[in-house]
């Protein structure tokens, strides 16, 4: 593949890294609307988990109350007891029916809970599934241009990690959010209605929680960025260093390697340790401020009880509730934080279904019945980007069946010629036509339906041989594909191989070697019976034998077909009908390769540094 798309590809990150915690929306309020319209579908299924919640929630606050009196009675019958009260018994009927409406309060309240879970996992499933779909059919309309100039592996994560985060976020945050505040909103009347005094000594813990809370999240906030900073450059310093281990240990350069890994690791730890011992302090000091306000509850409680303005179960009722008052506060602080990265993802994922989509096909668009192959380049612009025009005024007609071949130094526009002529990019000005018709006039489907295409980059599916080679013609025959890797040179091989064409090659293809992919790519090209051949350093990856056999090969394929090679080794197109010398984005020569020999231009230059020894 020539430079001009190799500069622009952006390295791979690794996938699992992902959103980092605690990023946040720049557009919060904007994105949480937008997201609000992904819900409004399922209005109705959110307001039965909307009140489900709360009846859950509600029957769960009821409990403590109504065990309170269980406890009353308990509790009066001993004394009675402990008095010498004539006739004094215990009220186990009363305590049993107690326990029995318990039991079934809790019973109620968990299939309610059920419910609510079953129907929200649904819905979060249901938006998980539409943003996956969305974003599967924005791929296939967005011009290659995009992911030319953006990291794979932050795309796949919009696609994974941020839908993943959203679907989560949809399917705990919301429940938590509904029953969080339920149970601060009925936890403090149920209080309210046992004591109003305890429920102030509860209280006043509440703002001072906050205060020491605020300050410890403000002093652990920057250590927490910086750890996750560190923690990427780490990531990406261990990526670095296993992709190209081959290369650090070529160099002796692995002390070195280990060096630079342990200064990150050293500043990760120290960030970490601090991180986290600020943010650990959170749970013991909210834990002694609560404890505080416990005390100071069951001193007033006692005081109550003694002077007989309370009873015992009362008591033990609000100790339970004061034990649940902090968890729903804690937990609705928490979820601040997961609807902050929910929307950052959000946000990640519309910013990709936003992206500029590739023009469209027109609707009167044109077909080509009978085609033959005349392909006219009509002084053609193109640049990757506006201000850095690679293809300038390029003009050349070709006629139908005749084989071309593009040489020219690395950069100097010859892949770029053939994603034109795919039309992966559209030209800025002139136009390319296909028997007098302009390929901008034909639907992209009916156009890359003509043209069979052969990259000097093999990429092979996590799938058996049969499928790869089957990818351009999925109802191709058993037949049919047995010809094609035959025409191919590869179907020896495939017979060698204990599960032949039924073997499953590996997610890295790392079972078959590069020139065997080469050789399943051109197979797959070859089944397809393409009008135009594309060969994009279609034999880079194998050996001069090999090579000499495919070149056979495809010479029988390209006759009456209009084919482009593009090649280094000049070797390879001598037997061209059409030899385009390429340099800056323009032709320089063009001729058969007698006639650019006699010419002692600039591809005898190239030709004879290749062979010039060996012909001397």
């Amino acid at each position: 593949m020539s430079k001009e798309i190799n500069r622009r590809s952006a390295p791979l990150i690794p996938m699992g890294r992902g959103m980092m915690k605690g990023e946040k929306a720049k557009d919060f309020r904007g994105t949480m609307k937008r997201l609000v319209k992904y819900l409004k579908p399922y209005k109705w299924s959110l307001m039965l988990v909307l009140v489900f919640a709360i009846f859950s929630t509600t029957f769960n606050i009821v409990g403590p109350k109504i065990l309170g009196r269980a406890t009353n009675k308990l509790f009066e019958g001993l004394m009675a007891k402990m008095m010498n009260i004539p006739n004094a018994t215990i009220d186990f009927n009363y305590i049993g029916r107690i326990a029995i409406w318990l039991l079934i309060l809790y019973i109620v309240s968990a299939v309610f809970a059920y419910i609510q879970g079953y129907i929200m996992s649904k819905v979060s499933q249901d938006i998980t599934y539409s943003f996956r779909k969305d974003i599967t059919n924005k791929i296939n309309r967005i011009p290659l241009k995009y992911f030319d100039t953006r990291p794979y592996g932050d795309i796949l994560s919009r696609v994974t990690n941020d839908i993943d985060l959203i679907s989560t976020s949809l399917n705990q945050s919301m429940i938590q959010v509904i029953t969080s505040i339920t149970m601060v909103v009925g936890i403090l009347i149920m209080m309210l209605t046992i004591s109003i005094d305890m429920t102030m000594i509860a209280l006043v813990t509440l703002p001072i929680t906050f205060l020491l809370v605020r300050t410890i999240i403000k002093y652990s906030q920057k250590y927490f960025k910086e750890q996750q900073a560190l923690l990427g450059k780490l990531n990406g310093h261990i990526e670095e260093m296993y992709s190209g281990h081959i290369i650090v240990k070529a160099f002796n350069r692995e002390e070195h390697a280990i060096n630079q890994f342990n200064k990150i690791n050293n500043e990760l730890y120290t960030t970490a340790w601090k991180s986290q011992f600020l943010s650990g302090l959170m749970m013991p000091i909210t834990h002694f401020i609560s404890n505080l306000g416990f005390v100071g509850v069951c001193i007033m409680g006692g005081y109550l009880a003694v002077h007989d303005k309370i009873k015992v179960g009362d008591i033990q009722a609000f100790i339970q509730y004061v034990r649940q008052f902090n968890h729903p506060i804690a937990q609705t602080a928490n979820i601040a934080n997961i609807l902050q990265s929910t929307a950052a993802a959000a946000e990640r994922v519309f910013e990709f279904l936003d992206v500029k989509e590739e023009v469209k096909d027109i609707s009167d668009y044109k077909v080509i019945k009978d085609l033959k192959g005349n392909i006219n380049f009509d002084n053609i612009v193109f640049g990757y980007d506006e201000d850095n025009i690679i293809i300038k005024n390029f003009s050349i007609d070709i006629k139908a069946g005749q084989k071309v071949a593009i040489v020219g130094p690395t950069g100097a526009g010859k892949t770029t010629i053939v994603n034109l002529l795919m039309r992966f990019y559209d030209v800025q000005k002139g136009s390319i036509k296909i028997d007098g018709i302009d390929i901008k006039e034909m639907r992209r489907f009916d156009l890359r339906k003509m043209l069979g295409m052969v990259l000097q980059d093999t990429w092979l599916f996590n799938a058996s041989i049969k499928d790869n080679i089957a990818y351009g013609k999925l109802d191709a025959t058993d037949e049919e594909i047995e010809e094609a890797a035959t025409l191919a040179q590869i179907d020896h091989f495939i017979h060698t191989l204990p599960e032949g064409y039924n073997t499953i090659i590996n997610e890295d293809a790392s079972n078959i070697s590069s020139g065997e992919k080469q050789l399943l790519t051109i197979a797959r090209a070859i089944l397809t019976n393409p009008a135009v051949l594309i060969l994009d350093e279609a034999t880079s990856s194998v050996d001069t034998r090999t090579e000499v056999l495919i070149q056979e090969a495809m010479h029988n394929l390209m006759k009456g077909r209009t084919s482009f090679i593009i090649a280094h080794r000049l070797s390879t197109i001598r037997n061209a009908d059409l030899i385009l010398v390429i340099s800056d984005g323009k032709i320089i020569e063009q001729g058969t390769h007698d006639e650019l020999l006699a010419k002692k231009g600039f591809y005898s230059e190239l030709y004879n540094s290749q062979f010039g020894v060996a012909e001397v």
